[in-house]
């Protein structure tokens, strides 16, 4: 079966790190361009990063480079994002994604 499950959210206050999971299922992270996307409060969802399937290139939306990391691991068939400097800005419900394959969120919660 195919399935994404996110895991690692929570409360965390502003300066603080959060490392989120992506369990995937039903296909190789190895083979598959991963996502990571976030919707805030009364906000559209928005792409916080990706990797590519072969080279492993990733991309960060502009508000979240040099705080946050993508990768992936082959072994383990898991997607991961490493936030540091976390702000106020970056609560949100953050989904893990590849293709039109979504899992049903974690809950990050930045505040003092």
């Amino acid at each position: 079966q195919v399935q994404l499950v996110e895991s690692g959210g929570g409360s965390v206050q502003p300066g603080g790190s959060l490392r989120l999971s992506c369990a995937v299922s039903g296909f190789f992270v190895s083979v598959a361009e991963m996502s990571w996307y976030r919707q805030g409060p009364g906000k559209e969802r928005e792409l916080v990063a990706a990797i590519t399937s072969v080279s492993g290139t990733t991309t960060y939306a502009d508000s979240v480079k040099g705080r946050f990391t993508i990768s992936r691991d082959h072994a383990k068939n898991m997607v991961y994002l490493e936030m540091n400097s976390l702000k106020p800005e970056d609560t949100a419900v953050y989904y893990c994604r590849s293709a039109n394959i979504w899992g049903p969120g974690t809950q990050v919660t930045v505040s003092s």
